[in-house]
């Protein structure tokens, strides 16, 4: 759908306009006339678009939003408008669009001679994975654990079965997948020569699931996507395998009904934070069998309770927000004020948090500890920068403090600095698994 600013409004036409007022609820009216016949025409006001947008998106639809970038009091003639975001459910970012304890993801599947190739992509957190499931149960087993939003696939896609009764299915030109072009997409997007390095270079099928997802996503944002800066395999050698009827059965993270209540995760999900509950999905998912990270992973926790450290740990935890989320608008140039205000409040939770870890003994405890120092010098520039209170958005003014000279944020989300930053996060999700009761 198109969504076309006019004014105060943004406005659908056409067959748009027809299946939004229905989709959305909102008055169809009429607008001129082509070839004799009135134009159908429906619109929202731009202030409240977020929120007919969440819903679009909830029922597996994407909007192009097309804004006027021309100044109409110089332009002649109509204002100058141009595309500069594609919304779909796959590819948001926004807060108010996305639910903050789930995993939002993007997929694409690739099928030949019966093996298959798939990629993920959580444009939120940047984590890009590929797999290559060796049959359709196994497809089928991946569909249901990584459940996503949008799911691309092939134009000559043959096993179609797998797809059925889901919604976000996109299908896509066959040359989107040819292994030439997404080893280059990908080498563009990683600033590399090759891909040896992610240890994928031999997955020939999962790479054609890649490219295709890349460069799909590269189309959507119109913008770079420094965040995502690997491409992992996601091999089940350490998990334990379950089929999708199981994972369906046993309502890990969702019931038999299609809802959340009394599954596994609700039971066990009191996490602090929102990115420690997309976490713990994660595990619940895919559960592990390696007895050594098990261990080290339990003996860590085992540590953390003894020492009563959940106590002091949770309340600082619940006041450093999603920054996992934060750091993808910040990398995508769609954050708003008071995400950096969010950043800011973050940031200024590391003192306290690295008083609380200054007496773990577990070598993994101590690496997070290191990962979540606090940022003193990026701290102060938001603290000086930013007002207390920032407005929702930037066009409404009184956003930057008194007094500070544009010049000295230069550099504030430099690839110096977001690296650190995102190390952090293994800190403040690892340790929001634990339960506060």
């Amino acid at each position: 759908m198109l969504f076309y600013r006019m004014g105060d409004f943004y406005e659908l036409f056409y067959d748009d306009a027809k299946r939004a007022s229905q989709l959305l609820d909102i008055s169809l009216t009429k607008r001129g006339a082509s070839a004799g016949e009135p134009i159908p025409m429906a619109g929202v006001p731009f202030h409240a678009v977020e929120g007919y947008l969440a819903k679009l998106v909830q029922l597996g639809e994407s909007v192009a939003i097309c804004e006027q970038v021309g100044d109409p009091a110089t332009s002649k003639g109509p204002v100058e408008r141009k595309v500069v975001r594609i919304v779909t459910p796959g590819t948001v970012s926004d807060e108010a669009l996305l639910s903050e304890r789930l995993d939002n993801l993007i997929a694409a599947i690739y099928h030949q001679n019966g093996k298959f190739g798939y990629a993920t992509l959580d444009i939120t957190s940047g984590r890009f994975q590929l797999c290559e499931p060796s049959t359709e149960e196994a497809m089928l087993a991946e569909l249901q654990r990584t459940a996503p939003k949008e799911l691309l696939f092939p134009e000559d896609f043959e096993p179609v079965d797998i797809m059925a009764g889901r919604n976000g299915n996109r299908r896509r030109p066959v040359w989107e997948f040819e292994i030439d072009t997404a080893r280059q997409q990908l080498n563009q997007q990683f600033g590399t020569k090759d891909l040896v390095g992610f240890g994928v270079e031999n997955c020939v099928l999962g790479l054609c699931a890649a490219g295709c997802l890349i460069q799909y996503v590269k189309d959507t944002q119109r913008t770079a996507l420094p965040h995502i800066r690997s491409l992992t395999l996601d091999s089940q050698d350490q998990s334990v395998i379950l089929d999708a009827a199981t994972r369906r059965n046993l309502e890990l993270t969702q019931n038999l009904s299609g809802g959340h209540e009394n599954t596994l995760a609700e039971v066990l999900d009191h996490t602090a934070t929102a990115m420690g509950s997309r976490m713990l999905k994660r595990w619940i998912h895919q559960p592990m069998r390696c007895q050594k990270t098990l261990n080290y992973r339990l003996d860590a926790i085992s540590e953390i309770k003894q020492d009563a450290l959940y106590t002091e740990l949770a309340p600082t935890l619940k006041q450093i927000g999603d920054i996992e989320r934060i750091l993808a608008r910040l990398a995508l140039r769609s954050a708003r004020p008071r995400d950096m205000a969010r950043l800011r409040s973050a940031l200024q939770q590391l003192p306290e948090l690295a008083v609380s870890l200054e007496t773990v003994a577990h070598p993994y405890l101590k690496q997070l500890a290191d990962y979540s120092a606090p940022m003193d010098s990026m701290a102060d520039l938001l603290e000086r920068a930013i007002k207390e209170n920032p407005p929702v958005v930037i066009r409404d003014g009184g956003v930057i403090a008194d007094g500070t000279m544009l010049s000295s944020m230069s550099g504030a989300t430099s690839p110096m600095v977001l690296p650190r930053t995102s190390k952090s996060l293994s800190m403040m999700s690892v340790t929001a698994t634990v339960s506060t009761r």
